[in-house]
């Protein structure tokens, strides 16, 4: 039996009352984000039928990461982390009402939506960025695997299972609808998130700027051996797979030639993929060890981007995105954990914001990147050169792994 086996068979403590108001605060608000999800795709594709534009959608969503990753993670170093997640909460319902009272005018356009997903994409970098930074406070080292499964739990169902077909059914009602939803659940997450005890503030020495901490925690992840790489391969990862993934909705309505309401149904089959992933990702993790399972649950995506740009059948279709849901949430919830146990506390929000400033900040390149190609070919040749692209990076992600394999162990020994 390796070492790591015998470290994940011992039993994490179990998860208390704090991070239970943490998780339905954020299942409320991934509910609401998942009506958004699908909301915002389907209005644009009423609007348009152009690739670049749909995909574009995208990345205007990532942009913010890009520009604003580094000075939102250093801001929830500076800040209560539960504040910070109620009050984003509560700019997005303003955002999501502004929305409603354009589309009620009937004002809705493709800039209105290239607009409202800039703004709330700015909003998620402060609440992500937060709403992690938090739960190593919330839980402790030993439990993150188990609380980053739960939490992917409820973001599979509220972000595949309830937000999107709920989503799809009330925007083939009426446009307005699934808009006034997702705000109403942003209002009700802001409200549950107070309700969270303590002070989740990160204690500091000596007082410094802004500029000192997103230099502090740039500099620490790069000088990090396993981070480093594993942040520029993950950003590969995450700009190549968006050629794909922003392209869902042409692929679905185009290829598939499903209808609009039943355009949830691929969530459906995501979320079940993401369930899944969350459930095995613990037991597997314990049989094979963590860094085996790193590489494992980073292979399982790109395989099923080449297998969707090879069909046209629904339920192969449903089948393969399945597979993505469940290689993406083994992926989140291992790669999240060990940026968890290795980053100091008083650092998590600025180095998870530098983080994430390459992880989605190549999204929005790699989105019109799809578009361009499924514009000169087609929607299936952009899904299938996206996944070979990720698995050269698989390959290289399996090398920084089995370099650093006893560092990866040890950090969630103490």
């Amino acid at each position: 039996m390796s070492r790591w086996t015998k470290v994940a068979g011992k039993s994490a403590p179990a998860l208390d009352r704090s991070f239970w108001k943490v998780f339905f605060a954020s299942a409320t608000a991934n509910c609401a984000d998942g009506i958004g999800k699908i909301s915002l795709p389907l209005f644009a594709a009423s609007v348009t039928s152009n690739p670049v534009l749909i995909s574009g959608l995208t990345a205007f969503a990532f942009l913010p990461w890009l520009l604003f990753g580094l000075p939102g993670g250093a801001l929830v170093d500076r800040l209560d982390r539960r504040r910070a997640m109620s009050t984003v909460n509560i700019m997005r319902t303003v955002l999501l009402g502004a929305l409603v009272l354009f589309i009620v005018a009937g004002a809705g356009n493709i800039l209105m939506l290239y607009v409202a997903a800039f703004a709330l994409g700015l909003c998620q970098v402060v609440y992500d960025s937060a709403a992690r930074a938090i739960l190593p406070q919330v839980v402790g080292r030993r439990s993150l695997d188990k609380a980053n499964s739960w939490l992917t739990v409820e973001e599979t169902v509220g972000a595949s299972f309830v937000g999107p077909p709920a989503g799809a059914a009330l925007f083939g009602w009426y446009r307005a609808v699934p808009f006034i939803c997702g705000a109403i659940g942003f209002a009700l997450a802001a409200l549950l998130v107070l309700a969270v005890p303590g002070r989740f503030r990160a204690e500091r020495t000596e007082p410094t700027t802004l500029r000192a901490d997103i230099r502090e925690g740039v500099r620490w992840l790069w000088r990090h051996p396993v981070l480093r790489g594993l942040t520029i391969l993950s950003g590969l990862i995450a700009g190549f797979l968006s050629m794909a993934t922003s392209l869902t909705i042409l692929y679905a309505l185009n290829t598939l030639h499903v209808s609009p309401s039943l355009y949830g149904v691929l969530f459906i089959a995501m979320g079940a993929g993401g369930l899944v992933g969350s459930a095995v990702v613990g037991p597997l993790t314990s049989r094979f060890g963590r860094p085996r399972m790193i590489t494992i649950a980073a292979t399982i995506a790109p395989v099923m981007c080449v297998l969707l740009g090879t069909v046209t059948n629904l339920w192969a279709a449903g089948g393969w995105f399945f597979g993505i849901a469940v290689g993406v949430t083994m992926w989140n919830v291992l790669s999240m954990s060990l940026r968890q146990a290795m980053i100091p506390a008083e650092l998590l929000g600025r180095v998870l914001g530098a983080h994430r400033v390459a992880l989605w900040g190549g999204i929005p390149l790699g989105a019109l990147i799809g578009g361009a190609l499924a514009d000169r070919t087609s929607v299936p040749a952009a899904f299938f050169v996206s996944g070979l692209a990720q698995l050269v990076v698989v390959v290289m992600i399996y090398r920084l792994i089995s370099r650093h394999r006893q560092l990866i162990v040890d950090s969630f020994e103490s």
